[in-house]
């Protein structure tokens, strides 16, 4: 594991240019996802090729752009971001990306490492005129009907594009090492006979949380580790019997273990008996 270190904590006066800058990043992010829609991502979108090239250019564009957010919020003091194993997601093509969810920047992260990868978004994004023209132009999935969205699922993932699911749901608790996960995530790669390849996101510092407004910026930079687990290959879980819902349950505990273990904050120690 990367040896991190806890960053200080700002009072006072002190905390003023963090909070602005923060907050400012936002508005950037925001007016930023507008102007792109109305002006840059259509017209990626109505440049010559086929329809895979266009979505292609666009999750590139909307790739570097999130890479230059991640890199404001740097700027900013509000995050640091750390990797290892970062060739796995280079090298991956048509996989199910899976990761825990402790802040509101979690999937921004994850997409600015990552070029070719679309994800699943709440239906209300797509009624959001700041992010409605990003998610549609860059071929992300709507959450709905279970098999409307297992068939978008499937044809993301037979194209080569990966695909990141937060098998929680939702961001994690404060008071939790991660939420239960649901079967999403597993039915998912079952169903589609696609691997998966495990993220965990490891924070120093608790901010940006469910629990708090997108405006309270954390007073202490959250140190993100971003690791990159070995791929876990579907076909293994075939062997056993009891048809897909056992096999998705059985893999959902394996997945959520895995986690568990590795959030474990004696994870070092326990790893090396």
């Amino acid at each position: 594991m990367a040896k991190t270190i806890e960053a200080k904590r700002l009072t006072g006066i002190a905390y003023i240019p963090r909070w602005l800058g923060g907050v400012s990043c936002y508005i950037v992010f925001g007016l930023g996802g507008l102007l792109s829609s109305l002006t840059l991502l259509p017209l990626l979108r109505l440049w010559p090729g086929t329809p895979q090239q266009k979505t292609t250019r666009v999750q590139r564009a909307v790739h570097r752009m999130f890479r230059g957010f991640v890199g404001m919020l740097t700027w900013a003091g509000v995050i640091r971001v750390s990797t290892q194993h970062l060739e796995r997601l280079a090298e991956a093509q048509g996989k199910v990306i899976i990761a825990n969810h402790p802040t509101l920047v979690d999937v921004v992260v994850l997409i600015s490492l990552m070029p070719n990868v679309g994800c699943i978004v709440k239906q209300g994004l797509w009624r959001n005129p700041f992010m409605r023209g990003v998610v549609s132009s860059a071929g992300y999935i709507p959450n709905r009907g279970a098999d409307l969205l297992l068939s978008d699922c499937k044809g993301v993932l037979a194209q080569g594009t990966n695909l990141i699911i937060f098998p929680e749901g939702t961001r994690t608790h404060i008071s939790a090492v991660i939420n239960e996960f649901a079967r999403g995530a597993a039915n998912i790669a079952l169903r589609t006979k696609t691997d998966l390849i495990p993220v965990v996101l490891r924070t120093t510092a608790v901010g940006l949380t469910k629990q708090q407004p997108w405006y309270e910026i954390p007073r202490q930079t959250i140190g993100m580790n971003v690791e990159v687990g070995e791929t876990i290959e579907h076909i293994r879980y075939y062997a056993q019997s009891g048809g897909d819902a056992k096999m998705a349950r059985q893999l959902t505990r394996d997945l959520e273990n895995y986690y568990k273990q590795q959030l474990d904050t004696n994870y070092e120690l326990t790893k090396r008996n």
